[in-house]
């Protein structure tokens, strides 16, 4: 085992963990922060019912993502938490009002609207904590040795609502497309109308904050300006992908929206890695200044390794189950 990085090979692992999350939970908290903008009632039951067999199964990526930080990198755990608590309470918060607005919607008569408002809300609340969670990892935190030592709400800041709105924005535009691919008729035609905003939305977010991000980290301007070499295929992608969006929503495409969206989250999440590679914690800590011992990342590295092609394929037979459209009046629930 002395060939390999193991930090390297769990480094490799989280990421696709989180972007497997990002690019999962994202468009069913999507659909969950347009909810109330939705044309009626039957227009929201079809949205829910789109994400409501798979919603918890894309969560999976969190967890997995989580607790490999914890097991491979624990020092990331003993930093983050105490600069990040209200930040990913309130992300837990919402994920915990959006799991249970789930089941008791179905059920609810006259509250129903209550449970609407929890959905929404819960879907909002997560996306913008998860969205300042980044902000602030790339702004960097206080710490004193191996000790984090800012305030408890140095994490929220004009920079991270800015990030938090930006992915807000862009679980918005990931929940639309998602529902131009899964439902058809007046909801399909609004999520058509609705679409071009949302990216315009998302395109001006992504603007302030490459603009802004070299003067809360100056590594990044070096990072990027610096090194011009192919790291500029992210943004070119990203771009791309905007345009395909573009144009296969007025040509009222299907699938391709969602498709293009998901590549254009792919290649910012790629562009952010790299700006802040190999710096678990910014501004001091790198990958292998945090990692646990070889023996324990080895000895967790085997199970994930036999637990991920299992989720992968359980998550694939979801999706293939409830493949197609979802109507009015149908549902798992009904």
């Amino acid at each position: 085992m002395e060939n390999f990085d193991l930090s390297m090979i769990w480094a490799v692992i989280i990421s696709f963990a989180v972007i497997m999350y990002v690019l999962m939970d994202g468009f069913d908290l999507g659909v969950g922060i347009l909810f109330m903008f939705a044309p009626d009632e039957d227009a929201r039951d079809v949205m829910m019912n789109s994400v409501a067999p798979i919603w918890d199964g894309n969560e999976t990526w969190l967890v997995l993502g989580g607790v490999g930080l914890l097991a491979a990198f624990p020092l990331v755990y003993s930093i983050l938490l105490p600069a990040l608590y209200i930040g990913v309470f309130l992300m837990l918060a919402g994920l915990i009002f959006r799991g249970v607005a789930f089941e008791f919607r179905f059920k609810a008569r006259s509250s129903r609207y209550l449970w609407n408002w929890a959905f929404a809300g819960g879907s909002f609340l997560a996306a913008f904590a998860q969205g300042a969670v980044v902000g602030t990892y790339i702004q960097g935190y206080e710490t004193e040795g191996l000790v984090y030592s800012g305030g408890p709400l140095d994490w929220l800041t004009p920079f991270t609502v800015v990030t938090g709105i930006g992915l807000v924005a862009g679980y918005a535009l990931l929940g639309c497309t998602w529902i131009i691919l899964k439902s058809e008729g007046y909801i399909q035609a609004w999520a058509y109308r609705l679409a071009p905003w949302l990216l315009l939305a998302v395109l001006l977010v992504f603007v302030v904050i490459s603009a802004w991000t070299p003067l809360v980290d100056p590594a990044a301007y070096e990072r990027w300006f610096a090194d011009v070499r192919w790291i500029w295929i992210f943004p070119i992608l990203a771009g791309l992908s905007a345009v395909q969006i573009l144009r296969s929503v007025f040509k009222r495409q299907q699938a391709w929206p969602f498709l293009a969206t998901m590549s254009m989250f792919a290649a910012t999440y790629f562009a952010l890695l790299w700006t802040r590679w190999p710096y678990v914690i910014p501004p001091n800590f790198t990958l292998w200044d945090a990692a646990s011992a070889p023996e324990s990342q080895l000895f967790l590295l085997i199970g994930v390794l036999f637990v991920i092609p299992i989720i992968l394929m359980y998550t694939a037979w979801a999706y293939w189950v409830f493949r197609g459209k979802v109507r009015v009046g149908e549902g798992y629930h009904h």
